[in-house]
């Protein structure tokens, strides 16, 4: 029978297990899934919850399903690699290289122009509200759950200061990679470096409306969080 944490449907549990599966390779691409009903028995739940949770992967484009062909794992450049729940699923096992590598690109095209943009548009609400996450994080550290969540919301409200749309979509999956990543650093056996130094250099700059400092201070904290990163997995 499959246990739902607190506060979590079953079917979102089961969708987890199998995402990480298909992620980490227990499920290769190509590979076809057991039918609904095998995979009822095995876990001991519902039909109609196992096609939930199907349904729930097919649409993050792991998953698709033919009649009589089965339920596919499909190639990955189909999958979603930026919905919050795929990012996590890939820090669940050992992610690639490659692929770390490509995360933290992103961020440095996304994050130093928007800490531009902040550091320009941001009112005294968003400086308030990213100073209360730095305090957090400096009482709780970054190894606890609740300096993690301090970490995501301090970068959230970065993305709501460029008051852009565009970038504020872009908050989850911004948020699942600072976190995952910061998540990762913490479980292996090396300490990885402080990084507030490099969060209060950003904060002071977006508070004092300093767009050049803003971007200099992200690309620093960036690198020094890849840079640990990629360290966590070499080692």
């Amino acid at each position: 029978m499959v246990d739902a944490p607190r506060g979590r449907p079953s079917h979102t549990q089961l969708a987890r297990e199998l995402g990480i599966a298909i992620v980490t390779g227990v499920h290769p691409v190509g590979s076809v899934l057991p039918g609904e009903h095998e995979i009822a028995i095995q876990r001991g739940v519902s039909r109609s919850l196992v096609r939930e949770a199907l349904r729930m992967l097919s649409a993050k484009g792991l998953l698709e399903s033919k009649p009589k062909a089965g339920t596919r794992i499909r190639e990955r450049a189909s999958w979603n690699l930026l919905d919050p729940d795929v990012l996590a699923w890939m820090f669940e096992g050992e992610p690639a290289v490659g692929f770390v590598h490509s995360l933290f690109q992103l961020r440095l095209i996304v994050e130093p122009a928007a800490a531009e943009f902040a550091a320009a548009l941001r009112t005294s609400r968003h400086v308030s509200r990213m100073g209360h996450a730095l305090e957090q994080m400096q009482e709780h550290g970054l190894a606890s759950p609740t300096g993690q969540a301090a970490d995501q919301t301090f970068h959230h409200v970065i993305l709501e200061a460029t008051q852009n749309e565009l970038l504020v979509s872009l908050a989850g999956s911004i948020g699942a990679a600072v976190r995952w990543t910061t998540i990762f650093k913490h479980r292996q056996t090396r300490k990885p470096s402080d990084s507030m130094p490099q969060h209060r250099a950003l904060f002071d700059a977006i508070a004092e409306s300093d767009p050049a400092g803003a971007r200099a201070a992200t690309m620093a904290l960036i690198a020094q969080a890849q840079a640990d990163t990629e360290l966590s997995l070499r080692s």
